[in-house]
This record gives structure tokens, C-alpha cells and sequence, in this order.
């Protein structure tokens, strides 16, 4: 009897030792998603700014029409789209789910970023 009951005490505690890593390896996991999560959404959050910055300039400055301006290397980013919002002479640049920014533009300021919303 001693001999059956050490090996079922032996196997919960690896079973114990077994679930203890799977945790471990799991919050590892979601810690590390969190850090590149925002990593790529701070990137991406530049990129769009930097988009619908020279997207604006080129669109308003320039009088290009805004098919040049999207074809355009400089303004190209990865994955990053630019629009324009002629109503409010705006363009919006945004890459999908991380990040969007707008530039609009102003006889007496140029092309103007709107602020960043966290």
C-alpha cells in the first residue's frame, strides 16, 4: 500500500509542477503580446501621422490630386491608407485596428495634425 500511494502522491505533484508551467508559459505569453501590441501601435501611430502630414502638404500645398498624392513614395507607408475629407479640407491617414490621424489644412497654418487620443 505504501509503494501505490507514493506513486499517486508522485503524480499529482508533477501533474502540479506540469500546470504551474503551462501558467507561467501563459502569462509569459500575454505579457510579451502587451509589450508588442504597443510597440506596433506606436509605430503605427507614427506612421499614419507621418502619412497624413505629407498626404495634406501634397494634396493642399502642391494641388496634386489625391490618387498622385496616395501613389506617391513619400507619402506610401506600410499599411497605412490615406483619405481625403474635402468638406474640411483634412486628409486621414490610418493603418487598420492600430492607429488614425488626421492632418487639416489652413490658409493661416498650413497642414495641422490633430492632436493624438490615447
Amino acid at each position: 500500500m505504501a509503494t501505490s500511494e507514493t506513486a499517486a502522491s508522485g503524480g499529482r505533484a508533477s501533474s502540479r509542477w506540469l500546470w504551474r508551467v503551462l501558467l507561467l508559459v501563459l502569462v509569459a505569453a500575454v505579457l510579451a503580446g502587451a509589450f508588442i501590441w504597443n510597440r506596433m501601435r506606436d509605430d503605427a501611430r507614427a506612421r499614419a501621422a507621418a502619412a497624413a502630414q505629407v498626404g495634406c502638404l501634397c494634396r493642399y500645398v502642391s494641388g496634386r490630386t489625391m490618387d498622385a498624392c496616395a501613389a506617391d513614395p513619400a507619402v506610401v507607408r506600410k499599411w497605412v491608407s490615406i483619405n481625403e475629407d474635402a468638406a474640411s479640407r483634412a486628409v486621414i491617414a490610418s493603418v487598420p485596428t492600430l492607429a488614425e490621424q488626421v492632418a487639416r489644412w489652413s490658409p493661416q497654418a498650413g497642414c495641422m495634425l490633430d492632436p493624438w487620443q490615447d
